[in-house]
């Protein structure tokens, strides 16, 4: 404290007599008890303050919901914390202070309470101004492409070199592409093509085969103008013992996206030689640049034209459309390859608006991608020990790597967009760009890495948030459980017929396949959110400081760059870009 200034030349005389110490003792007494009450009295008044900010910015928040009217998720939970605040504070933390441990800086966690407490208000203030003019379009130059690669200009290939067999890996999603890769590869090869097996994955824990999913009689007649095939190898060639005649090829014997001419150098001699070559664990392993016109329009052929979902799929897909839509008639360009005979035939109104929207989005934050990417969430050392241990039983490579290998940290990671957004980020996203808290929102994606926690952001936001297990009733899931596969059809199904898409990893195989069906049967009518996640790390670094004004222009300006209509880059994947001429035909206007 400061000293106090010396009394007036007057005062000196009086306050030095005898007589006058009691009173001046007095008077000092009285100065010290008022100089003393004055700090806390500041300090009481600053505290209620920040206390007042805080509770104005939670009530804000959970004013948007009622807990009891929340939406049922089946989602995974997060085990339990010793420390019950910090796990509450870190539900909304989810990015590291990047630009801090890049400078040097000791750990510093940067909370997204307040960007959410901020989007919660815009959303409020939302309800009663117009969505932007683009949320639910695409650019007008989209409508200039369209779906031509079931035209053919060759003869059917009569498969005499012999058969080839696969058995694709992964998921409903790495499938697909093993089975177009397949297809194109028969024909390079002049073989015929036995209907592909499916690797049990200790991941995905589905034992679903090829007619399972899709119409076997129908992708085996609708490929016969390009390719043979046959559901089952010849009696004659079912005894061989094909890894001692040399017939199996791994993933190592072909490397990823390899040329055509490596099949006819190293994979054909084989063929003619033993009458079948099988592939174990094929996925992508053809290129997508350089290779022939004609085999790339088949490729497309398959995908968007030879597969077609069992009746089973398709009539619970169709109920989930529906249900969507609000029961209501809403006609899509695509329906008809995507649920057969149960789409709805009736005339599409005049009016859009008579006709629900709704916006699907793919979060891909199930725990496989989260431990496999190496980043950090804000679940502390809890979180960090569930990721290992989960790890070191499905990704032991990466552990292995772990040891010897310096590997990036997680917020290098994030700060280079390598990291899967979570909820609450992809809700910010959601909200940026213009949604309105009214929204309906289909999620796809299986479990949620962290469960309702984890969700809690995106569901006080969104309320009218809905999933497969909410819109179905519990008897019309149970053909269907245990088959994971079988119900990312239906996620794919939903996905590809909504009015919008927004990805949360454009990195998914699930969500390019999606992407390119919306593209290839869209009309230009169905637009696709595709973050640019680097950029997106670098607005979210800034949530501490940057007005929601500034977020919202800055996430805007990059979703909109995204959105871009151009032909498919060069060696790019012709599932995610179809607009190409080897698989659309451009018209102009």
């Amino acid at each position: 404290m400061p000293e106090a200034a010396p009394p007036p030349l007057p005062l000196l005389a009086a306050a030095s007599s005898p007589a006058a110490a009691p009173l001046q003792r007095a008077r000092r007494r009285q100065q010290q008890q008022r100089r003393g009450w004055r700090r806390p009295r500041g300090l009481l008044a600053w505290g209620a303050l920040v206390a007042f900010f805080f509770v104005m910015n939670w009530w804000m928040f959970s004013r948007l919901q009622d807990p009891a009217a929340r939406p049922h998720f089946r989602l995974r939970r997060h085990p339990p914390r010793a420390d019950a605040t910090a796990s509450n504070n870190s539900s909304l933390s989810t990015l590291e202070e990047v630009a801090g441990v890049a400078k040097g800086k000791g750990p510093h966690r940067v909370m997204l309470t307040r960007l959410l407490a901020l989007a919660a208000h815009a959303l409020a203030e939302a309800e009663t101004r117009p969505e932007p003019n683009d949320l639910w379009e695409e650019p007008i130059n989209a409508t200039m492409w369209r779906p031509c690669s079931d035209q053919r200009d060759w003869e059917a290939s009569e498969g005499t070199n012999g058969y080839i067999m696969i058995s694709a890996n992964g998921g409903i999603n790495q499938q697909r592409v093993a089975i177009c890769n397949a297809v194109t590869i028969s024909r390079l090869l002049n073989a015929t093509l036995v209907i592909p097996k499916f690797l049990y994955s200790n991941v995905w824990l589905d034992k679903s085969q090829f007619g399972d999913i899709y119409q076997e009689d129908y992708f085996i007649n609708y490929l016969k103008s390009d390719i043979r095939i046959v559901k089952d190898l010849p009696v004659e060639l079912q005894s061989l013992d094909l890894e001692a005649i040399g017939s199996l090829v791994n993933d190592t014997d072909v490397m990823k996206e390899a040329k055509p001419s490596l099949y006819v150098k190293k994979i054909l001699p084989i063929l003619l030689r033993n009458r079948v070559v099988h592939f174990i664990g094929f996925g992508n392993r053809l290129s997508f640049d350089p290779i022939p016109s004609d085999l790339q329009r088949l490729r497309c052929r398959c995908n968007f034209h030879a597969l077609r979902f069992v009746p089973k799929i398709q009539e619970m897909g169709a109920l989930l459309v529906e249900r969507l839509h609000g029961h209501r008639s809403h006609l899509s360009p695509l329906k008809d390859t995507l649920l057969g005979p149960f789409a709805v035939k009736s005339a599409p109104s005049a009016n859009k608006s008579d006709a629900s929207k709704y916006l699907a989005v793919h979060l891909r934050f199930e725990i496989d991608m989260v431990a496999y990417s190496l980043c950090y969430f804000g679940g502390g050392k809890d979180e960090e020990d569930e990721l290992e241990a989960y790890r070191q039983i499905h990704f032991p490579v990466l552990t292995e790597l772990k040891k010897t290998t310096k590997l990036p940290s997680a917020a290098f990671l994030r700060s280079e967009g390598k990291c899967p957004l979570a909820p609450e980020e992809a809700v910010l996203m959601l909200a940026a760009i213009g949604f309105k808290r009214s929204t309906n929102i289909y999620i796809a994606g299986a479990e949620i890495y962290g469960g309702r926690h984890r969700m809690a952001a995106i569901s006080r936001l969104y309320p009218a948030l809905v999933t497969k297990e909410t819109l179905l009733s519990p008897s019309e899931l149970e053909p269907f459980r245990n088959f994971s596969s079988q119900l990312a059809a239906l996620d794919f199904i939903a996905c590809a017929a909504a009015d919008a898409f927004a990805m949360t990893d454009p990195g998914s195989q699930f969500s390019s396949l999606v992407q390119g069906y919306r593209m290839y049967y869209g009309g230009g009518n169905l637009p696709t959110i595709r973050p640019n996640k680097r950029r997106l790390a670098s607005i979210l670094v800034k949530n501490a400081t940057i007005e929601w004004q500034e977020f919202e222009t800055r996430v805007r300006k990059l979703i909109q760059q995204t959105k871009q209509v151009h032909e498919r880059p060069v060696a790019r994947s012709i599932f995610r870009h179809p607009r190409c001429l080897e698989c659309m035909c451009r018209t102009e206007h």
